[in-house]
Protein backbone atom coordinates (compact mmCIF):
# COMPACT_ATOMS: atom_id res chain seq x y z
CA UNK A 1 0.00 0.00 0.00
CA UNK A 2 1.19 3.50 -0.78
CA UNK A 3 2.47 5.23 2.37
CA UNK A 4 0.03 7.74 3.85
CA UNK A 5 1.85 11.09 3.72
CA UNK A 6 0.73 14.70 3.40
CA UNK A 7 1.57 14.53 -0.32
CA UNK A 8 -0.02 11.12 -0.92
CA UNK A 9 -2.84 10.40 1.57
CA UNK A 10 -4.34 6.94 1.14
CA UNK A 11 -7.78 8.07 2.31
CA UNK A 12 -9.93 11.14 2.72
CA UNK A 13 -10.23 12.64 6.18
CA UNK A 14 -13.29 12.30 8.37
CA UNK A 15 -15.42 15.06 9.88
CA UNK A 16 -16.49 13.43 13.14
CA UNK A 17 -19.65 15.09 14.48
CA UNK A 18 -20.25 14.32 18.15
CA UNK A 19 -23.48 15.64 19.69
CA UNK A 20 -25.38 15.06 22.91
CA UNK A 21 -27.41 16.88 25.52
CA UNK A 22 -25.24 18.59 28.11
CA UNK A 23 -24.16 16.09 30.76
CA UNK A 24 -24.35 12.95 28.60
CA UNK A 25 -20.55 12.58 28.51
CA UNK A 26 -19.66 14.08 25.15
CA UNK A 27 -16.66 16.06 26.40
CA UNK A 28 -15.24 13.08 28.29
CA UNK A 29 -15.65 10.84 25.24
CA UNK A 30 -14.04 13.48 23.02
CA UNK A 31 -10.97 13.56 25.25
CA UNK A 32 -10.79 9.77 25.31
CA UNK A 33 -11.05 9.55 21.55
CA UNK A 34 -8.21 12.01 20.95
CA UNK A 35 -6.04 10.46 23.68
CA UNK A 36 -6.39 6.95 22.26
CA UNK A 37 -6.48 7.77 18.54
CA UNK A 38 -3.66 10.16 17.51
CA UNK A 39 -5.15 10.55 14.03
CA UNK A 40 -8.06 12.55 15.45
CA UNK A 41 -7.63 16.27 16.16
CA UNK A 42 -10.13 18.75 17.55
CA UNK A 43 -11.45 21.25 15.03
CA UNK A 44 -10.53 24.75 16.22
CA UNK A 45 -13.57 27.00 16.05
CA UNK A 46 -13.83 30.73 15.51
CA UNK A 47 -15.64 32.82 18.10
CA UNK A 48 -16.58 36.42 18.76
CA UNK A 49 -16.21 36.09 22.53
CA UNK A 50 -13.19 37.62 24.22
CA UNK A 51 -10.22 35.36 25.05
CA UNK A 52 -10.13 34.06 28.63
CA UNK A 53 -6.93 34.22 30.68
CA UNK A 54 -4.35 31.82 29.22
CA UNK A 55 -6.15 31.29 25.92
CA UNK A 56 -4.23 31.87 22.68
CA UNK A 57 -5.54 32.75 19.25
CA UNK A 58 -5.33 29.69 17.01
CA UNK A 59 -4.96 27.25 19.91
CA UNK A 60 -8.24 27.27 21.86
CA UNK A 61 -10.13 29.37 19.29
CA UNK A 62 -9.68 31.67 16.34
CA UNK A 63 -10.82 34.92 17.98
CA UNK A 64 -12.73 37.17 15.57
CA UNK A 65 -14.47 40.49 15.71
CA UNK A 66 -18.16 40.64 14.76
CA UNK A 67 -17.18 42.22 11.44
CA UNK A 68 -14.65 39.48 10.69
CA UNK A 69 -17.21 36.80 11.58
CA UNK A 70 -19.82 38.46 9.35
CA UNK A 71 -17.33 38.58 6.49
CA UNK A 72 -16.57 34.86 6.78
CA UNK A 73 -20.28 34.04 6.62
CA UNK A 74 -20.92 36.42 3.71
CA UNK A 75 -18.08 34.99 1.63
CA UNK A 76 -19.01 31.34 2.28
CA UNK A 77 -15.98 30.85 4.50
CA UNK A 78 -17.82 29.25 7.42
CA UNK A 79 -18.71 25.55 7.46
CA UNK A 80 -21.19 25.94 10.33
CA UNK A 81 -22.00 28.62 12.86
CA UNK A 82 -24.37 29.37 15.71
CA UNK A 83 -25.03 31.92 18.45
CA UNK A 84 -24.65 30.51 21.98
CA UNK A 85 -25.32 32.63 25.08
CA UNK A 86 -24.81 35.86 23.12
CA UNK A 87 -21.53 34.89 21.44
CA UNK A 88 -21.05 33.45 17.97
CA UNK A 89 -19.13 30.27 17.24
CA UNK A 90 -18.34 28.56 13.97
CA UNK A 91 -15.93 26.41 11.97
CA UNK A 92 -13.88 28.17 9.26
CA UNK A 93 -14.26 26.18 6.03
CA UNK A 94 -10.79 26.42 4.45
CA UNK A 95 -8.79 24.47 7.11
CA UNK A 96 -11.51 21.81 7.26
CA UNK A 97 -11.44 21.29 3.48
CA UNK A 98 -7.64 21.01 3.62
CA UNK A 99 -7.81 18.43 6.41
CA UNK A 100 -10.19 16.23 4.40
CA UNK A 101 -7.93 16.44 1.34
CA UNK A 102 -4.86 15.61 3.46
CA UNK A 103 -6.50 12.56 5.04
CA UNK A 104 -6.69 14.12 8.51
CA UNK A 105 -9.66 13.55 10.84
CA UNK A 106 -11.32 16.44 12.68
CA UNK A 107 -13.64 16.17 15.66
CA UNK A 108 -16.56 18.60 15.97
CA UNK A 109 -18.28 19.11 19.33
CA UNK A 110 -21.49 20.68 17.99
CA UNK A 111 -25.22 20.61 18.63
CA UNK A 112 -27.77 19.19 16.18
CA UNK A 113 -27.93 22.47 14.25
CA UNK A 114 -24.17 22.50 13.69
CA UNK A 115 -24.33 18.85 12.70
CA UNK A 116 -27.02 19.59 10.12
CA UNK A 117 -24.96 22.39 8.60
CA UNK A 118 -21.88 20.18 8.28
CA UNK A 119 -23.81 17.26 6.77
CA UNK A 120 -25.54 19.58 4.28
CA UNK A 121 -22.31 21.34 3.25
CA UNK A 122 -20.35 20.66 0.01
CA UNK A 123 -18.00 18.40 2.03
CA UNK A 124 -20.80 16.67 3.91
CA UNK A 125 -19.85 13.29 2.41
CA UNK A 126 -16.83 13.29 4.74
CA UNK A 127 -19.04 13.56 7.83
CA UNK A 128 -19.67 10.77 10.32
CA UNK A 129 -22.32 11.81 12.85
CA UNK A 130 -22.61 10.22 16.29
CA UNK A 131 -25.19 11.07 18.96
CA UNK A 132 -24.58 10.25 22.62
CA UNK A 133 -27.61 9.42 24.78
CA UNK A 134 -27.67 9.29 28.59
CA UNK A 135 -28.96 6.05 30.15
CA UNK A 136 -31.90 7.98 31.62
CA UNK A 137 -33.11 11.53 32.20
CA UNK A 138 -32.63 11.06 35.95
CA UNK A 139 -29.00 10.09 35.33
CA UNK A 140 -28.55 13.14 33.12
CA UNK A 141 -29.78 15.48 35.87
CA UNK A 142 -27.61 13.72 38.44
CA UNK A 143 -24.52 14.19 36.26
CA UNK A 144 -25.27 17.89 35.74
CA UNK A 145 -25.60 18.43 39.48
CA UNK A 146 -22.49 16.37 40.25
CA UNK A 147 -20.32 18.58 38.04
CA UNK A 148 -20.85 21.54 40.42
CA UNK A 149 -20.30 23.88 37.48
CA UNK A 150 -23.73 25.47 37.04
CA UNK A 151 -26.29 27.32 39.11
CA UNK A 152 -29.67 25.60 39.61
CA UNK A 153 -31.37 27.83 37.02
CA UNK A 154 -28.68 26.95 34.47
CA UNK A 155 -29.15 23.23 35.15
CA UNK A 156 -32.90 23.66 34.71
CA UNK A 157 -32.32 25.35 31.36
CA UNK A 158 -29.94 22.60 30.24
CA UNK A 159 -32.50 19.95 31.20
CA UNK A 160 -35.14 21.79 29.17
CA UNK A 161 -32.79 22.01 26.17
CA UNK A 162 -31.94 18.30 26.48
CA UNK A 163 -35.40 17.23 25.31
CA UNK A 164 -35.08 19.27 22.12
CA UNK A 165 -31.54 18.01 21.52
CA UNK A 166 -32.53 14.35 21.99
CA UNK A 167 -35.46 14.73 19.57
CA UNK A 168 -32.93 14.92 16.71
CA UNK A 169 -31.35 11.51 17.42
CA UNK A 170 -32.67 9.95 14.18
CA UNK A 171 -30.67 12.41 12.03
CA UNK A 172 -27.38 10.80 13.10
CA UNK A 173 -25.49 7.89 11.55
CA UNK A 174 -24.83 6.27 14.92
CA UNK A 175 -26.45 6.54 18.35
CA UNK A 176 -24.57 5.36 21.46
CA UNK A 177 -25.97 5.03 24.97
CA UNK A 178 -23.41 6.16 27.52
CA UNK A 179 -24.41 3.87 30.39
CA UNK A 180 -20.85 2.53 30.67
CA UNK A 181 -18.04 4.95 29.77
CA UNK A 182 -15.47 2.28 28.90
CA UNK A 183 -17.83 0.41 26.60
CA UNK A 184 -19.09 3.60 24.98
CA UNK A 185 -15.51 4.78 24.33
CA UNK A 186 -14.67 1.41 22.72
CA UNK A 187 -17.75 1.65 20.51
CA UNK A 188 -16.78 5.17 19.47
CA UNK A 189 -13.25 4.07 18.55
CA UNK A 190 -14.69 1.15 16.60
CA UNK A 191 -16.96 3.41 14.57
CA UNK A 192 -14.07 5.66 13.55
CA UNK A 193 -11.85 2.69 12.61
CA UNK A 194 -14.63 1.21 10.47
CA UNK A 195 -15.52 4.48 8.75
CA UNK A 196 -11.90 4.98 7.66
CA UNK A 197 -12.11 1.71 5.71
CA UNK A 198 -15.20 2.60 3.67
CA UNK A 199 -14.53 2.09 -0.02
CA UNK A 200 -15.36 5.65 -1.05
CA UNK A 201 -12.79 7.06 1.38
CA UNK A 202 -9.90 4.92 0.03
CA UNK A 203 -8.36 7.21 -2.59
CA UNK A 204 -5.58 4.70 -3.40
CA UNK A 205 -7.91 1.86 -4.45
CA UNK A 206 -8.22 2.85 -8.13
CA UNK A 207 -4.43 2.79 -8.49
CA UNK A 208 -4.24 -0.54 -6.65
CA UNK A 209 -6.86 -2.12 -8.94
CA UNK A 210 -5.05 -0.74 -11.99
CA UNK A 211 -1.83 -2.35 -10.74
CA UNK A 212 -3.57 -5.71 -10.25
CA UNK A 213 -4.99 -5.54 -13.77
CA UNK A 214 -1.52 -4.77 -15.11
CA UNK A 215 -0.26 -7.92 -13.38
CA UNK A 216 -3.00 -9.92 -15.12
CA UNK A 217 -1.91 -8.53 -18.47
CA UNK A 218 1.74 -9.29 -17.77
CA UNK A 219 0.89 -12.89 -16.84
CA UNK A 220 -0.82 -13.39 -20.23
CA UNK A 221 2.27 -12.42 -22.17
Amino acid sequence: MMPDTADHPTRRGLLIILSSPSGAGKSTLSRRLMAEDPEVAFSISATTRAPRPGEQDGREYHFKSDAEFDDLIATGGMLEHATIFGNRYGSPLAPVEQAVADGRDLLFDVDWQGGQQIRNSPIGAAAVSIFILPPSIAALETRLNARNQDAPDTIARRMSEARSEISHWAEYDYVLINDDLERCAEQLLGIIASERLRRERQVHLAARIAALNTEFEEMRK
